[in-house]
């Protein structure tokens, strides 16, 4: 990602008690960059741009979140024909996509392609939406094409590149205006649901349920490309070959790696299935269709109150907290059969999921010896597909324990990659190895 991120994570992070038992060690070549890069912490443009990237993340992220919707619509009525393990193909690969695709836009943003990136990722996300209401019953391919396929490569195209930019034009206010930023997503996930379920199971219907949406995405995404600037700073590129060298022999970032994937392998099962395992269980159709907002507003609380958390419990601490937690809320998710139910597991798990994923990018960052191949790490650490798996497991039978036992223990063996991590931090410090041996830097 953009080097200019280095400058405040160097006061920050150098004081931060995770920074140090994690090894966090900082390369040669960042201490010019805090002479050379003075943001203005402020004035128009700055603030276009923090609004430019909330819109970004608001149409992005906040609209795959909102994919339950779309999962229930499929499964009972538009793709009835197709078992919810596929249908949840296409949510699946637009998060994936969209995550992934990092690896592309980091090192096109670093090169100057900021202003490409944005109009071409926004592009590519309004035509996927215009294109998905020509849809016809029973034409899955032609979703997942252009639901799956096509958003998730335009938002894989303006997520990073939309969020590190904000970076170039503020210092001491820097953490605020990036909690500002990223709020955008769990705001999205609580408006673009309420907004499909009464456009789709309205009278609407979906052909102009979704064209409706799509305009609505589109204006959002233009004001948003009219906002943001750059401040023509470029950063050298990254060698993806020397990182994934390095990231083979760092084994803590091989354990926060594979904890991370088998996490969020149970993470997208309440996110994808809440609303229509409501419906299943006899619960009220009209208060199931608020089940996501439910969820999600909890998962803004929560993205809001992490990075405080955090400063008292540790970034490690916190995340192993939270996956606990998380694993713990996904089975009993089995005994929901009333609106009572719903509403305490959904707020309950939508805020402590969110802690973690508000965590992410602070924990890859304070384990991360060169700031230049934080970019790097990001995608290789975050190559994961999750939705499938769940899907495949409930069957055409609706066999809901079977996925919420599945969800809840993988969930929890995640966890224990990060309890691992502790404990091999805790082991190393006893026996007085150094912060750079701990981190797997080499020299």
């Amino acid at each position: 990602m953009a080097q200019p991120r280095i400058c405040d994570e160097l006061v920050a992070l150098e004081k931060s008690d995770d920074s140090e038992e994690l090894g966090h060690v900082h390369s040669s070549n960042s201490s010019p960059l805090c002479s050379e890069y003075d943001p203005p912490d402020g004035g128009f443009r700055a603030w276009g741009t923090a609004f430019g990237g909330f819109l970004m993340q608001f149409c992005g992220f906040g609209y795959i979140s909102s994919f339950g919707v779309y999962q229930y619509y499929y499964t009972r009525i538009y793709l009835a024909n197709y078992p919810p393990s596929t249908i949840s193909w296409i949510g699946a690969i637009a998060s994936f996509l969209a995550v992934n695709v990092t690896l592309i836009s980091g090192p096109l943003y670093d090169r100057g392609w900021f202003y490409r990136l944005m109009i071409v990722g926004s592009l590519l996300q309004s035509i996927s939406l215009f294109a998905l209401s020509f849809a016809k019953p029973g034409q899955f391919y032609l979703a997942f094409i252009v639901q799956g396929v096509l958003a998730g490569f335009g938002i894989g195209l303006t997520y990073a590149p939309s969020i590190v930019v904000v970076s170039q034009h503020f210092s001491t206010r820097r953490t605020m205006v990036m909690s500002l930023v990223t709020s955008g997503t769990p705001l999205g996930s609580m408006i673009h649901p309420i907004m499909l379920n009464h456009l789709l199971n309205g009278t609407v219907g979906f052909a102009r349920g979704v064209r409706a949406s799509a305009g609505f995405v589109s204006v959002l995404l233009l004001i948003a490309c009219l906002s943001m600037r750059t401040r023509g700073l470029v950063a050298p590129a990254v060698s993806y070959t020397t990182v994934v060298r390095k990231c083979s022999r760092d084994v803590l970032f091989i354990l926060m790696t594979v904890g991370s994937t088998l996490f969020q392998i149970g993470f997208y099962y309440p996110l994808f299935y809440l609303q229509l395992d409501s419906v299943k269980h006899g619960i009220n159709i009209n208060f199931s269709f608020y089940s996501l907002v439910i969820l999600n507003a909890a998962w803004f609380i929560g993205r809001c109150t992490a990075g405080i958390a955090a400063t008292y419990m540790g970034v490690l601490n916190l995340a192993i907290a939270s996956t606990v937690a998380c694993s713990a809320v996904i089975i009993p998710i089995i005994a929901r059969n009333d609106v009572a139910s719903v509403v305490v597991l959904g707020l309950a798990y939508g805020y402590l999921s969110c802690v973690y994923i508000a965590l992410v990018v602070p924990l890859m960052t304070v384990s991360t010896p060169d700031m230049s191949e934080l970019g790097a790490r990001m995608g290789i650490s975050f190559a994961f597909i999750g939705g499938p798996i769940s899907g495949a497991l409930l069957g055409s039978q609706y066999r809901w324990w079977i996925p919420s036992l599945f969800n809840g223990i993988i969930s929890l063996v995640g966890s224990s990659m990060f309890v691992a991590m502790r404990l091999i931090i805790y082991r190393r410090r006893i026996n007085g190895v150094s912060p750079r041996q701990i981190s797997g830097a080499r020299t």
